[in-house]
């Protein structure tokens, strides 16, 4: 018997997926990469190892699988793993062995973007900071030091990836290396040293001999020795240089990054498959999203600078590990129209047919007749219907339909019908840890010690004028404190009048608190498209010496740009006006400097090490109190959530848990205008153009890793720079509450699982599936109506279509069960209702 084309590709493809663990020879041609003697159409999910734990990591690369993923990508952190020359580090979240193997077991293929620079918005873009003051060092151009660090370096991770022996060559999953990243950005700001630079990276990355191809994304001349792939937010008009390269896109941003202060970027689920399904049908065969999990930038490690600690990117897999959900869902029904389509594309040419102004299909056929289409309309405005093969089918504007046998559309990019997840973070105060000694407190004990503005100890050094903050500190903390003092004399008019002076302060970057006299006086900022800002406030002199002591803050450190490494921080001016005789320039006056806090001096942050300062003890502590370390020894918050550490009453600071850095927490305002209520999917997407939280703050919680609780005793160490209420502190557990749907009686509707299984059948009944998290189930429905609702998930509204029986018909087929499908047929709704009215069903379920 012959089987029909579509089983036996899918057939042909689940087998050679079950070798993928055990990939050997990797190569290429015009048309795709070849593993193995086979021809690939591959989907990479990026997943950075160090933004999340260990004890995540087989979670989030079995979540990619399950969303149709075929391979991971990561960078290597050159900075995370040679904090110092010659000395590695490859533990805890930088043990890059551990989750290579990880992706190996789930039999899937991985990427290794080496660099060794990133950018990826982790500080100095992943180059070491020690690696600048070497001398003579200059980044990214024809210079010896950073070449040979650079090679140094790569040589390095290429020899432990051989040793366990985890390049495809070898047997392992890495099937694909990366040398430099976005340089032709860059390139001609270094003149002919930066040409020479990028020749000689990609002549280094080959002599390594890894046995697999090696790319360079965004290098415009890159040679033909390695290949060149595009990063943007739709490649589908990328072209490689030479015609006998694959065409790659190794940055496909589903998403954004958000800095501090900023709105919070959001990109539809719908652009994102409509750039995925229009790169496939334009002949590529590589696509990885950056990023399909962000995770979190613990401790200092987030760039910019003023990246937020959160480095979420709206990504498929939440910051926390759970699938963010339509978008998750609409991709993995998208990765499965594709692979349907695999074995045809990859092994037909295929042929452009015009279907209109804006519409056009591209065909593949096969030498047996087999024949696989995309049908896409480019109009941004308009839905339009064509006819393809004398079969008229409906396109929404910026859509592309996937034909995997040229005649049913299984999936259209712009039909939404995956369900959503309603996501709450549900509060839960701080609990005093059980086995807590002190039985004097009834309820929380807290530990204070408050640090003194300005020197601690002795002096770093004294200088007259202003120095740059991140050559003094050399990134070993955010904090640079300034001090001065000033002579008041008493017949200043100032003193009599109850006028107040001005003070004028000008900084390169990022942040800064000044006091006066120990007191607090104004705190000022730069954001993340401009660094640099101004003081300028009223300050409390008194008649005599005044100390003035300004800490300077960094706020992540600059990741990218042409010769970043020399993008400087700290105070540049200070001057004071108001005297009888105007105006006071300090900026030259001999300045006192200390590198650090004095709690980080005394390890007051270390878990174990909180005996070495005068904390003192109070079931009270002080509140809108500048300088303050908190430390509280709590339980876990119940249940298995991931968790959140709420931190909207406190100010600006830091925290940890058991020594590990959570890191920086701001939750600053963002602008109160720029948002839209309503995001319109249709045409070309920037990360301006669909900004939500106006008014909020951009990171209010900040993920703590279940792994790092301990059954009962957990230290809360929070530094607090400019005063906050740390009573109102909570743990946050992070919880799908509810699902809801809304499909049409247009939505594709063939079951793509079944297909896959070969079971498919063409089944005309839009149909609205249900499925609450494991170990729960559908306890109430919220909201339910056939007709024409409107709105999304947790807002809908009934139109002036509906049918009464809807929730009734919900309930009898969905409650008390972990997931239920609906369909929307005549037999469970009313057909009969508004005869003219193209339907949908628009259901919200809660689950418990």
């Amino acid at each position: 018997m012959k089987l029909p084309w579509l089983l036996f590709s899918l057939l042909l493809s689940l087998t050679l997926w079950s070798a993928m663990a055990t990939a050997g020879n990797v190569s290429y041609d015009s048309r795709s990469l070849i593993i193995d003697g086979q021809r690939k159409l591959l989907i990479s999910a990026a997943i950075h190892y160090p933004r999340s734990v260990p004890g995540m990591w087989p979670n989030l690369v079995q979540t990619a699988k399950e969303g149709g993923v075929d391979v991971i990508e990561t960078y290597v952190f050159w900075n995370g793993h040679e904090p110092s020359p010659g000395n590695y580090y490859f533990g805890g979240r930088y043990d890059l062995v551990k989750f290579v193997k990880i992706v190996e077991q789930a039999g899937m293929y991985l990427i290794l973007r080496i660099g060794p620079f990133v950018a990826a918005e982790w500080y100095f873009g992943g180059v070491p900071v020690w690696l600048h003051y070497v001398p003579g060092t200059v980044f990214r151009t024809e210079n010896e030091p950073f070449k040979y660090h650079m090679q140094k370096f790569t040589a390095f991770i290429v020899n432990l990836m051989k040793q366990e022996k985890l390049f495809a060559s070898q047997g392992g999953p890495i099937i694909l290396a990366q040398i430099e990243n976005e340089y032709g950005y860059y390139e001609k700001d270094y003149g002919e040293g930066g040409k020479q630079y990028a020749m000689w990276a990609a002549s280094m990355a080959v002599s390594q001999n890894t046995g697999v191809p090696w790319i360079m994304c965004q290098q415009f001349d890159a040679p033909e020795s390695v290949i060149n792939t595009c990063n943007s937010f739709y490649c589908d008009q990328f072209t490689p240089i030479y015609p006998n390269k694959p065409k790659i896109w190794t940055e496909n941003w589903p998403g954004w990054f958000q800095t501090f202060g900023a709105r919070n970027p959001h990109r539809p689920a719908e652009d994102i498959a409509y750039s995925v399904a229009r790169f496939f049908q334009k002949g590529g065969s590589v696509q990885n999203y950056y990023m399909y999990h962000g995770g979190t930038n613990f401790g200092r490690t987030s760039g910019g600078p003023f990246i937020t600690t959160s480095y979420d990117y709206e990504a498929p897999i939440d910051e926390y590990g759970l699938p963010r959900l339509p978008k998750w869902g609409h991709l993995k029904q998208l990765h499965r129209a594709i692979k349907l389509c695999e074995h045809i594309m990859l092994n037909s040419e295929r042929i452009n047919v015009s279907l209109g102004p804006s519409q056009e299909a591209d065909v593949y056929t096969d030498s047996s007749g087999a024949c696989a289409a995309f049908i896409a309309n480019m109009d941004d405005k308009n839905d339009k219907t064509v006819k393809f093969r004398n079969v008229s089918y409906h396109l929404p504007a910026w859509s592309v339909s996937i034909l995997p046998d040229c005649k049913n559309a299984v999936f259209n990019t712009a039909k939404v019908g995956y369900q959503s997840s309603i996501v709450e973070m549900l509060p839960e105060s701080l609990q005093p840890s059980v086995g807590s000694p002190d039985k004097s407190f009834k309820g929380l004990k807290w530990d204070v010690f408050v640090e003194k503005p300005g020197i601690w100890g002795e002096a770093d050094f004294v200088k007259k004028g202003l120095v740059d903050h991140i050559n003094t500190t050399k990134f070993t903390t955010d904090y640079l404190w300034y001090t001065t003092s000033i002579f008041v004399g008493e017949t200043e008019a100032f003193l009599k009048n109850g006028s107040s002076p001005i003070l004028l302060i000008e900084s390169k970057g990022h942040a800064l608190h000044a006091f006066v006299n120990q007191e607090l006086q104004a705190s000022a900022s730069g954001n993340g498209t401009h660094p640099p800002f101004k003081l300028k406030t009223p300050i409390s002199l008194k008649a005599g010496k005044n100390e003035i002591a300004l800490l300077s803050m960094t706020v992540g450190l600059q990741n990218a740009g042409s010769f970043y490494e020399w993008v400087g921080a700290g105070l540049t001016s200070v001057n004071i006006t108001g005297f009888n005789n105007g105006t006071t320039d300090l900026s030259a006056y001999n300045w006192t400097y200390k590198i650090g806090l004095q709690g980080e001096h005394l390890g007051l942050y270390k878990g174990d090490g909180l005996g070495k300062a005068n904390w003192v003890s109070t079931s009270e502590p002080p509140s809108k109190q500048p300088l303050t370390w908190y430390k509280v020894i709590v339980d876990p918050p119940p249940g298995d959530e991931p968790i959140g550490l709420d931190m909207i009453d406190m100010g600006k600071g830091l925290a940890w848990l058991n020594g590990e850095e959570i890191g920086r927490y701001w939750p600053r305002k963002s602008p109160t205008h720029g948002c839209v209520k309503e995001c319109n999917y249709r045409g070309k997407f920037d990360p301006d153009k669909c900004n939500t939280g106006c008014g909020g703050p951009t990171q209010r919680w900040y993920h703590v890793p279940r792994s790092w609780f301990k059954q009962s005793g957990n230290v809360l160490v929070i530094f607090e720079e400019k005063g906050g209420d740390p009573l109102k502190i909570k743990f946050s557990r992070r919880k799908i509450t509810g699902v809801c749907a809304i499909v049409a009686e247009n939505y594709p509707s063939i079951d793509l699982e079944s297909w896959h299984e070969g079971n498919g059948s063409n089944n005309t009944i839009a149909t609205v599936h249900l499925r609450c998290p494991e170990g729960t189930h559908i306890s109430t429905v919220n909201f339910a109506s056939f007709g024409n609702p409107t709105g999304s998930c947790g807002s809908y509204t009934q139109g002036n279509c509906h049918d009464p029986n809807s929730i009734s018909v919900v309930e009898k087929v969905c409650l008390n069960q972990n997931k239920c499908a609906i369909e929307l047929t005549e037999e469970k709704f009313n057909e009969d209702l508004c005869p003219s009215v193209s339907k949908k069903l628009a259901v919200e379920v809660v689950c418990s």
